[in-house]
């Protein structure tokens, strides 16, 4: 079937007039009506009945009518979601991040894309950091968010937020009403430890090799999650980034304590292929990246 005669059929009978069809499709209406009566030859049906000065449908012409106008739906649609891409109003987004800053702070980043850009989908998965590095290296996904800084020659790092390392304690624990402590006050006392090779380990062996301190490791978990349920029945205390004990600090389930120490900070990374190609959806996203980062950073001063 030429889909030109269809579309020119279908407004014919959505208005009713050959002459306002014509207008509407920008062309003549003697070209309508050719067109009109080609289609009729060719099928050998009659679609169109004039009875008067009115233009009627026949069975024929109903029933093709019902079919087209599904077609020129569907046509408008298509443009329409074109469109869409063209302003990037839509598209798909696939992220990885670590544990820490999947879990406590993209979610804030995601909510408030979503809020701008309702149509562009997005895709979260939860790894380890040597792996989200590792897949953005391969293109796997658009970018990645990671708990420490990777050496790896095809990615482009940028640091997204420093955020403080507090010692977190039961809210009836003897440290609990500190405003801040020395490192000295945290000799001797029992610590629920991240698993060895994490971000917040590391930083931890490190601040008790620069401090000369002793402590007592009497559990070793793998999930901020479980750490948190630990220290909040007083098993010990802990150490981990502000942003994933605010809401627990907010409702008086466990107390922060910040360190004097001005190096017990934790950096976020913001990590995606050097050859990435930055669609306007992807340079949306990186804008509300760095705007959350502002407000984030601002919040802690």
């Amino acid at each position: 079937m030429n889909l030109n005669q269809l579309k020119i059929f279908y407004v014919v009978a959505k208005h009713s007039s050959f002459s306002s069809a014509a207008e509407a499709l920008f062309i003549t209406q003697p070209a309508v009506t050719k067109a009109i009566q080609r289609m009729q030859e060719h099928h050998g049906i009659k679609f169109i009945d004039i009875v008067g000065k009115s233009l009627v449908l026949t069975d024929a012409g109903r029933s093709l009518y019902t079919i087209a106008e599904k077609i020129f739906s569907l046509e408008n649609q298509a443009k329409e979601t074109l469109r869409d891409y063209q302003h990037q109003k839509a598209g798909n987004i696939s992220l990885e991040s670590s544990e820490s800053f999947g879990s406590y702070y993209l979610p804030e980043i995601i909510v408030g894309f979503k809020k701008q850009y309702p149509d562009i989908e997005l895709s979260k998965i939860i790894l380890p950091t040597e792996m989200v590095a590792e897949n953005a290296s391969h293109l796997y996904i658009d970018v990645g968010f990671i708990s420490y800084r990777v050496d790896n020659q095809k990615l482009k790092c940028q640091k997204i937020i420093e955020d403080n390392l507090v010692v977190i304690t039961a809210p009836e624990h003897r440290l609990a009403r500190e405003q801040s402590l020395e490192p000295a006050a945290l000799r001797g006392e029992s610590v629920i430890m991240h698993e060895k090779g994490s971000a917040p380990r590391i930083a931890f062996d490190d601040f008790l090799h620069r401090h000369n301190i002793e402590v007592r490791f009497t559990l070793e978990l793998s999930s901020n999650r479980a750490i948190k349920e630990a220290v909040k029945h007083d098993l010990g205390i802990a150490l981990m980034s502000q942003g994933v004990v605010r809401d627990e600090v907010r409702e008086g389930k466990l107390s922060s304590i910040r360190l004097t120490d001005p190096d017990m900070k934790r950096e976020y990374y913001m990590v995606y292929h050097k050859d990435k190609y930055i669609s306007k959806s992807l340079e949306h996203f990186f804008q509300t990246v760095y705007f959350w980062a502002k407000e984030y950073t601002s919040a802690l001063e």
